[in-house]
This record gives C-alpha cells, structure tokens and sequence, in this order.
C-alpha cells in the first residue's frame, strides 16, 4: 500500500492520529494476526480477542467542544474492551490512556470509560455485525454519548466513529523540504495485528529512498507517543536511517489511504525539515 496517498496535521495526532473512542504488539489480549502482505487468512479461533483501530468523532448538544476520540477496541465473545485518547478539550489530556468496557449484542454496542480525573463517559450506539470481528472488515458506529463527573459534566450528544483499516504492504511518497528539494520512498510496511496498552499499533518495515542523504532505512515499531505507530488516524514513523534519522507524523486519509504531514532529520550530515505524502497498499486491496 502507498503509505496511504502520502506521509493533515502535524502531531496534533495523534493514524491519528487524529483522531473519539473507541492499536504495537503485544496490548491486552492476543488479537487476530493476518497477514500483511496477502489475503486474509480467515476468521480467528474461536474465544480469540480480535483488536481493530478506531476514530471517534463527538458533536455536543449542550455546546462543549467536539472530541476526537481514538484508539482500540477488542472483542472476546460479547465482552468489549478498548484504550483510547480524547483530544479537543482542557478537560482531557491527550497523552492519558482511558481504558474502556463493554458489550456487543448483535449490532447494539455499549462502551464505559473508566474515571478519568473524575470524567466518566458512556456510549451506546449500533455498529455492523460484523465490524468487531473481522479483522479486514470496514466498519461504522452511529450513537450517543454522555459524560458524568469532573469538568465535563454534563456533555452529551451524538457520536460517529470509523474502523480505520490496516496500514500494510508497499508503501511509498515524496518528501519535500522546507528549501523545496524532493525525495522519494518506497519499502513495504506492516501493522501489528495487536495493540499496546495504550491504544496504539506498531508499524514496521524497511524503505529505499532516492537521496544523496540515505540510501535505506528501517521503521522500527513503537508506541505511542514514541516510535513508529498508529492511533486512530494519527500516524507517526521513526525511520533510521545510516545518515540520521527521520521523524514523521502525520494524518491518515481513510478514503484515499493517503498520509499527509511533516518530517524532520536530525543526527546526521543532512539535518533538516519538511513536509510529506505518502501511500501505502492494504490487504483488502488485493
């Protein structure tokens, strides 16, 4: 996959970032591990958690501000749980992990936070039957929202939320610098199929580039907000490279699997400052 249509906002991540509610390896439960470079591999074995990233986006009734909410949610069984970030508000911190529980029955979806400085938010709404347990499957949730306790007491309305699908196979874009010199990229990405405590999902891989600078390079997986990863829309990379390294963050566009946003290098000869778009190719494209 083109590192979605190329590497809209800078950190204000976060995938996603971002990125409202309901991600690198190894998160809470074992989640369906498909391949990133071919077709899915089928459905997981039975009892298996199946982790998928989420963006979450609230419209208040009672004129608070709109949150992003991003993250994941896993499912064993009927049993939901997530770990999300909540931006765009002073009554949230971006960087607190909110861990979430719920239920799934049918397409009925039912979701708490858990108390975060005394803010406790709940969700219920209807998603695809679906959207939870497949790993390659799409999925949209429609519902209401209403956050009790501490500084957002009382904030209620509607909510809408997206799966956001793996980020996976070739990728590639073009990197401009702040001077208005070019670069390219192209290498092969791959998403963990788990997420981190925190929400968020590893990226890993290794890129060629056509640049004086560096010849190669290796995206090493992190965790948010460290690392290469994704989280909702928000997407960061750590490239190492054997002249430096390159630091993206950006902002995925779902629809046409495009990343847009900035980059620095700094540790070498060729220090500098930029802008970039990349593409990446996912499994459901094949």
């Amino acid at each position: 996959m083109k590192l979605a249509t190329k590497l809209t906002s800078s950190f204000s991540w976060l995938l996603s970032v971002l990125v409202l509610l309901c991600g690198c390896g190894g998160g809470p439960g074992t989640s369906y591990s498909g391949s990133p470079s071919g077709s899915p591999s089928g459905p997981p074995a039975q009892g298996q958690s199946i982790s998928s990233n989420w963006q979450f986006s609230t419209t208040s009734t009672v004129g608070m501000p709109p949150l992003t909410i991003a993250g994941s949610i896993s499912l064993s069984g009927t049993s939901l749980s997530g770990a999300v970030h909540v931006d765009g508000s002073n009554c949230f911190d971006r960087l607190t992990t909110v861990d979430l529980t719920g239920t799934l029955t049918g397409s009925n979806i039912s979701l708490t936070s858990a108390s975060d400085a005394g803010q406790v938010a709940t969700f219920t709404g209807t998603i695809p039957n679906n959207a939870l347990s497949g790993t390659y499957s799409p999925g949209q949730l429609t519902g209401t929202y209403t956050i009790n306790g501490g500084c957002a007491n009382g904030d209620q309305g509607n909510v809408t939320g997206v799966k956001i699908l793996y980020v996976a196979n070739t990728l590639s874009g073009t990197f401009t610098t702040s001077e208005g010199g070019t670069f390219d990229v192209a290498g092969a990405v791959a998403q963990d199929s788990a997420s981190s405590h925190e929400g968020s999902f590893g990226v890993s891989g290794t890129v060629t580039f056509s640049s004086p600078c560096f010849s190669s390079g290796t995206i090493t997986s992190g965790t948010f907000p460290s690392g290469s990863f994704i989280l909702g829309t928000s997407v960061a990379l750590e490239i190492a490279t054997g002249n430096g390294t390159i630091a993206f963050v950006g902002t995925l566009n779902p629809d046409q699997g495009e990343i847009s946003g900035d980059y620095t290098v700094s540790g070498g000869t060729c220090d500098q400052t930029g802008t970039a778009v990349l593409v990446t190719s996912s499994p459901w494209d094949y």
